[in-house]
């Protein structure tokens, strides 16, 4: 299989040696990719232009790419990774609490950065996998993986992607606990870490949008376990 990709990138960091380093690196993997150097020029883009994915730097001046990310979210639906101080624990899970989809430790290899970009847009897409059912129903949640799209009650309920893809773990696997473990795996495509919190993050963000739809402790955390989707 051919490792180059394609897709419209967008860089968001004031570091200019860095976007250009990171602009070329990934340009040549085959992605189509434009840099912004603050948060206005980046919103300026995304008004006129639809990326697939967004590469945010949280240290920025003037206005912060954690800033950037509560502007944009929830109307926005495009994944985006953070990049963020390699000691910045509360910075990471402020922006996954935020809608980011994942995050990376500056300075980061642009070998882990592609291959975080490939993970995150591949859990976006469609599902492919004829063995799994496009259709799941859990009480008064419905989620489509053909589509993407899950209703509560009738009602959309909007998610990131790493959320709709922890939802359809757990519903297809309703009653049973999931490892964090197999969770990580299988939703971030990458191993789980001592300190990676971003599932739960993610499950937690999930539950809360559960339970503004009514939907409130459909979702059990089984301490040293994992999680489980309460079946009714």
């Amino acid at each position: 299989m051919n490792e180059h990709e394609s897709g419209q990138l967008l860089l968001v960091d004031d570091d200019t040696d860095l976007t250009e380093l990171l602009s070329e690196y990934l340009s040549n993997e085959g992605y189509q990719v434009q840099c912004a150097h603050g948060a206005d020029a980046a919103e300026a883009l995304l008004a006129r232009q639809r990326f697939d994915l967004l590469v945010f730097d949280i240290m920025m001046p003037g206005r912060s790419g954690l800033d950037l990310l509560q502007s944009l979210r929830p109307g926005l639906q495009t994944p985006v990774i953070m990049l963020t101080g390699r000691g910045d624990d509360i910075d990471r899970i402020l922006g996954l609490e935020m809608g980011a989809d994942d995050y990376l430790a500056k300075p980061c290899n642009p070998r882990e950065l592609l291959a975080r970009i490939r993970a995150v847009l591949r859990r976006a897409q469609p599902a492919a996998n004829a063995s799994v059912a496009t259709r799941l129903v859990q009480g008064a949640i419905v989620l489509d993986a053909g589509s993407r799209e899950v209703t509560v009650a009738q009602q959309p309920l909007l998610l990131t992607s790493a959320e709709f893809n922890v939802l359809m773990l757990l519903m297809q696997q309703v009653g049973r606990v999931v490892s964090k473990a197999e969770l990580t795996e299988k939703v971030l495509h990458r191993k789980l870490t001592a300190y990676d919190r971003a599932i739960d993050v993610h499950v937690s963000r999930l539950r809360q949008k559960l339970a503004a739809q009514g939907e409130a402790e459909q979702i059990k955390t089984v301490r040293g376990e994992g999680y489980q989707l309460v079946q009714h």
